[in-house]
């Protein structure tokens, strides 16, 4: 881990702050482009919306956006901010958007996008640092769950990038706890509960290796209330 803090010190130097001047793949080897149609459409909308007080926001891409989570929890403060496709760079670009309302809580799944991208690790982490810490200062009342990213499952054929990302995948999830306990967010390990006896995505919450499908979003929001995180 001293290496990686070493390369996300380097890596801290050359990044902007607000990362919204994504660049392509040709200039640094890797693509950090996150606007598409689907995208705008979606930031447009959610700054549009009104906000409510004590609202709880659930943050990601495709795993976050695919959930119906007011309906999940039967509650109408749950906000969902989840656009397919995002990375990190992407929720950096919107996130005044999510704290202008001082949610109550916000819950954070971002970085798988990024990893299949070929994003480094070390990238990956400075951003969710960026992210954290923005949040803590735009909205300190907010309390902030930083979930794990899942395991994917290769024994699928869909999301072929995807797949035997797992090294990748425990490295962040590593640095993800170390944020936490050093920024005094709360670390959920949504990692183990969704793997099988190999460390593969658990076949019974998936159909394709990468997505859940609806028990798998039931076993998301079990594993929340069993910690006692969300939501009344």
């Amino acid at each position: 881990m001293k290496h990686i803090c070493l390369i996300i010190l380097l890596v801290q130097s050359f990044i902007l702050a607000g990362a919204c001047s994504a660049q392509t793949p040709s200039s640094l080897g890797y693509d950090t482009t996150y606007s598409s149609s689907y995208y705008e459409q979606k930031v447009s909308l959610f700054r549009l919306l009104p906000d409510s007080p004590g609202e709880i926001i659930f943050l990601g891409n495709s795993l976050t956006d695919i959930a119906e989570w007011a309906e999940l929890w039967q509650n109408p403060l749950v906000k969902n901010r989840g656009i397919s496709s995002d990375i990190t760079f992407g929720v950096l670009n919107r996130l005044d958007e999510v704290t202008a309302s001082g949610p109550a809580k916000l819950f954070l799944m971002i970085g798988i996008n990024d990893i299949a991208r070929g994003i480094p690790d070390a990238v990956i982490v400075a951003n969710l640092q960026k992210i954290i810490l923005q949040v803590r200062r735009q909205s300190p009342r907010t309390q902030l769950y930083l979930q794990s990213l899942l395991p994917t499952n290769n024994h699928f054929s869909e999301y072929k990038g995807y797949q035997n990302k797992e090294t990748h995948i425990l490295a962040v999830n590593a640095e993800l706890q170390r944020l936490a306990r050093i920024h005094g967010a709360t670390y959920i390990n949504l990692h183990a509960v969704f793997s099988d006896a190999d460390g593969r995505l658990d076949s019974r919450y998936t159909n394709d290796g990468l997505h859940l499908n609806g028990r798998g979003y039931l076993r998301w929001k079990e594993a929340l209330m069993q910690l006692n995180h969300c939501c009344p």
